[in-house]
């Protein structure tokens, strides 16, 4: 199946299952498109019986798509760009330090709670997981994502300081986890007794330091270009130049491709390009990457109910799925309940609010696209269905609940 074949398909599903959600079921974009999606996907696995051909197209469909490539080297720059374009830097400013603490030492606490937890239940199970393994799953699942969880608190009572920690997290926590993740696949290839600690430590380092100052480079120069010229065309096209030029450098020089496009669009978006008072060429580009935004997150969760079509044996691991999600809720609570215990004063957020917090960990594509970046073993399976558990879970269900679950509590603090 050539590329226009592929992209022509699964912007027709989008639109067809967006339509659907818009018009009958009318939940919020995100959760409904993947319902849909879900739903369309067990549909198409019955359906191979009456119309083959339908499902042996679409079922070829999923089978074409690197599902991970095109998230983690595409589609994942353009939707953090988007995201951090229109992020307000001055709330964000205010908030920096819960931010800072719960997207770094929050993302690795949760990363090791999930790793040792799921390692001492699968042993109970008498299902031989290595703990490296466990500590991998935790890594592709303790980042949230940002796209979901802006959309799902957009309309809530939620104060907005708290809107804004949750939002900062979700952006650049999934710098984070890539590396964490990156890292410790290295370790994994390479063995325990054969890596250098000092080796992941500057890899690590490498990653995380090196895409911060790209994007700050390649922001501020992009900045700097779109306020000298007014045609709006162009500077549409620096923009998309911005994200792709951060994408490709970080890929070729061994940085973090989330980490470099998160600070480009925060180095972009934090003073207005508008030349005059008459201009609003600022808010047209904005306008412009939240429908961007919005597009390619609709096709990433058509692409994850697609993907399911390749894994019609999911159905065997309901239990290790649920214990999954057990799992990744504690250690959610945990490693946001550690750091800011210590900090509860200086960081003036309280008890009830963690509550909010460990709720408003919803997880997507990222995930999934991890999962399936794993090398083959006896375990990936495992690791890979649990994950599809997870998302599905957090996205519906957290998804569903979570405003209900803020203006429940702060209406009933009022």
């Amino acid at each position: 199946m050539n590329l226009f074949v592929i992209i022509s398909l699964l912007i027709i599903l989008s639109a067809i299952y967006s339509y659907i959600n818009a018009r009958f079921i009318k939940l919020p974009g995100t959760i409904g498109v993947i319902t849909v999606a879900i739903i369309g996907s067990v549909a198409i696995s019955f359906a191979n019986d009456f119309y083959p051909d339908v499902a042996k197209h679409l079922t070829q469909l999923a089978t074409d798509i690197n599902f991970s490539r095109t998230v983690l080297n595409i589609m994942l720059g353009f939707l953090l760009f988007a995201t951090a374009f229109n992020v307000d830097t001055r709330k964000l400013k205010k908030e920096m330090r819960p931010v800072l603490i719960l997207s770094t030492l929050g993302v690795i606490l949760s990363t090791a709670i999930f790793g040792v937890l799921f390692y001492w239940i699968t042993q109970l199970l008498g299902r031989e997981i290595p703990l490296i393994y466990c500590f991998l799953f935790g890594a592709l699942v303790s980042p949230t994502d940002p796209v979901s969880v802006a959309a799902i608190i957009k309309n809530s009572k939620l104060p907005q300081n708290l809107e804004t920690i949750i939002s900062g997290e979700s952006l650049f926590n999934d710098g984070i986890g890539l590396v964490l993740f990156v890292t410790l696949l290295e370790i994994t290839d390479a063995g325990i007794m054969n890596i250098h600690f000092s080796d992941a430590l500057v890899l690590f380092f490498q990653e995380v330091f090196g895409g911060i100052a790209l994007g700050a480079v390649t922001g501020y120069i992009a900045f700097r270009l779109m306020k000298s010229v007014d045609d709006f065309q162009t500077i549409v096209l620096v923009s998309f130049a911005l994200v792709m030029t951060n994408s490709v450098v970080s890929y070729y020089w061994h940085l973090s491709i989330p980490i470099s496009v998160v600070t480009a669009g925060l180095f972009a978006g934090s003073r207005s390009i508008n030349m005059t008072r008459t201009e609003r060429s600022h808010q047209a580009l904005e306008k412009f990457w939240e429908l961007v935004d919005e597009m390619l997150n609709t096709i990433l969760f058509v692409m994850i109910g697609l993907q399911m079509l390749n894994y019609p044996h999911m159905d065997s691991y309901w239990f290790t799925g649920g214990i999954a999600i057990i799992i990744i809720l504690v250690a959610r609570w945990l490693s946001i309940m550690l750091p800011l215990t210590f900090l509860r004063r200086s960081l003036n957020v309280n008890y009830g609010n963690i509550h909010i917090l460990t709720w408003a960990g919803v997880r997507g594509g990222i995930s999934i696209a991890l999962a399936l970046s794993l090398p083959s073993s006896p375990y990936k399976y495992t690791i890979l269905s649990a994950a599809y558990f997870i998302v599905i879970f957090s996205v519906v269900v957290q998804g569903l609940t979570l405003n209900r679950a803020i203006n429940f509590l702060y209406k009933k603090s009022e």
